[in-house]
């Protein structure tokens, strides 16, 4: 059974098969199950053990799909579940959108404050004949580095109560992220069924269009400004001692001493005004804040002292090797002075003077400028936080910890590519891609509603032991909650014995009293399995 009772539960709590098959109706007298019913089973392998979709029937078999689901596995062969791909996907915002609405309806989700980001996923393939009407596959900037690839991105909306993904949407490879906000934030509108909210995203939230429509519409936005747009000289003129120290430890440091944690400090700086290109458009006046992070001035001058001593290195061995078949004129030391400048990244400081001399040897000096390197490190640690929420709603430190929140949308997107297994997809359609997305997107929705409501239920500690063979207390993932429930296990019925629920572990008994989650009622029936053993 593994969590096949948790997901299903959470699944009918969501309406899931109940919307899709609203949207996308089907003849009941010639069809062995629904598009929903096949959606809902497609979400169901994706939390316990992913599949192509060419598998999922044998995953099926394996499983308790039939006595959880009432779904008999050989309708879940890779031509059913393509048609029920191909029926969904002209119906993916309407789904996602009511499915959103209903997780925040019965979950209570707060819906307040919104996390955005975009990541890729890189596809192999030519995909030369897309459906238009649909993402596209194209080359872009891929998170993975990946150039040689085409990708389709994906876009979540998470909430900060919980880290749920309520919103999510495919989006073609090449598409830029910034042009993506203003949707986005009117689909969260309606979604939350609010105008007003906080949204918090990285740079590439910004730009005077976005930020224009977000003030036209009340909302309240948070993000760091492009490094670029920030005079280094803005924060060399700071006092740090002088700066508001934040209250805030960061998750990397919760096991550290006093002395050893990072700290930060904020600072009020001066209004940014965002003037447009078109003259006609009036200037955008946003509050900047500025702020330093000990943590990141420590590693952003280790870095630089590793660049400078790989440099120097680089630098000394070509000296050595002046005159030899290497270097045997002034051109072959530019062009390798050059290179070392660019690999090493340190343009910024580094010096040299080359020449010939009388015997026709050629000649270097160089030296790394101090000044150049102590004006770098002046601005170690710094960087600015552009927003509109107003100083009576939110001071600096306030405004700091607002965004000390969007790491979780990384650890959804770890999620979203680890354990639920983003790829590989083994499909030839963006179409199709694109209804996979969703479904992979809703299974993620329900591992978070999973993970939030076992921590809820928890109360104030939010640990659990049993998670592991040393009895240490840990604070439940949405991974470790799955991964626990997949031994659990039912014993088929027989003619003389009915069908039995095995609980092999404390912890699984313990997960399903947190889940409200009741293994011996199968999903489709409204009646019990006569008997639950429990071993633990």
């Amino acid at each position: 059974m593994g969590s096949l009772p948790a997901s299903a539960q959470f699944l009918r709590r969501l309406d899931v098969a109940g919307i899709i098959d609203g949207l996308c109706p089907m003849r009941t007298e010639v069809a062995h199950i629904t598009h929903g019913q096949v959606i809902e089973a497609l979400i169901a392998n994706r939390l316990s053990s992913p599949m192509p979709m060419f598998k999922v029937n044998k995953w099926a078999e394996q499983w308790a799909v039939d006595e959880v689901f009432g779904i008999t596995p050989d309708f879940l062969n890779d031509d059913r579940i393509g048609r029920a791909l191909d029926a969904v996907a002209p119906h993916l915002a309407q789904i996602n959108g009511s499915v959103g609405a209903q997780a925040i309806a019965e979950f209570g989700i707060d819906t307040t404050r919104w996390h955005w980001d975009m990541t890729s996923i890189s596809l192999h393939g030519a995909y030369e004949d897309p459906d238009t009407g649909y993402p596209m596959v194209r080359f872009g900037h891929p998170k993975d580095r990946r150039t040689d690839l085409k990708q389709i991105q994906t876009g979540l909306a998470i909430s900060a109560d919980g880290g749920i993904p309520v919103l999510h949407r495919a989006i073609s490879g090449g598409a830029g992220e910034v042009s993506q906000v203003v949707d986005t934030m009117h689909a969260l509108q309606e979604i939350a069924h609010r105008p007003d909210f906080l949204l918090l995203g990285d740079s590439k939230l910004l730009s005077y269009d976005n930020v224009r429509a977000m003030n036209a519409a009340g909302v309240r936005f948070v993000a760091p400004a492009a490094a670029a747009s920030v005079d280094p000289a803005l924060y060399a003129a700071q006092d740090l001692h002088a700066a508001t120290v934040v209250d805030y430890v960061a998750e990397r440091d919760a096991g550290k001493s006093a002395e050893q944690r990072g700290s930060y400090r904020v600072v009020e700086g001066q209004a940014f005004v965002w003037k447009s290109r078109r003259k006609s458009d009036p200037p955008q006046e946003l509050r900047r804040i500025l702020v330093h992070s000990s943590a990141n001035a420590t590693g952003q001058r280790a870095a630089r002292e590793r660049k400078l001593a790989k440099a120097r290195e680089d630098l000394e061995r070509v000296q050595r090797a002046l005159g030899s078949h290497h270097y045997p004129d002034q051109a072959k030391v530019e062009a390798r002075l050059a290179a070392i400048a660019r690999a090493r990244r340190v343009s910024a400081y580094l010096h040299t003077v080359t020449g010939t001399a009388l015997d026709g040897k050629p000649t270097l000096t160089w030296s790394f400028d101090q000044a150049a390197i102590d004006a770098e490190a002046a601005v170690d640690g710094w960087h600015a936080l552009l927003t509109n929420l107003p100083t009576d709603q939110a001071d600096p430190a306030q405004i700091l910890l607002h965004y000390k929140g969007q790491p979780v949308i990384e650890r959804r997107y770890g999620e979203f590519k680890g354990p639920l297994a983003v790829a590989p997809m083994f499909l030839r359609s963006n179409k199709r891609i694109a209804a996979l997305i969703t479904v992979i997107c809703l299974a993620l929705l329900v591992f978070c509603l999973i993970e939030r409501q076992v921590r809820q239920a928890l109360g104030p500690q939010r640990t659990m032991r049993g998670f592991y063979l040393e009895p240490r207390a840990v604070r439940p993932t949405g991974e470790l909650i799955l991964t626990a429930l997949a031994e659990l296990r039912i014993r088929p019925g027989t003619a003389t014995s009915p069908p039995t629920v095995v609980i092999s572990a404390g912890i699984q008994a313990q997960l399903l009293e947190l889940l409200d989650v009741d293994p011996t009622r199968p999903r489709w029936l409204d009646t019990r399995f006569p008997t639950c053993e429990r071993r633990a």
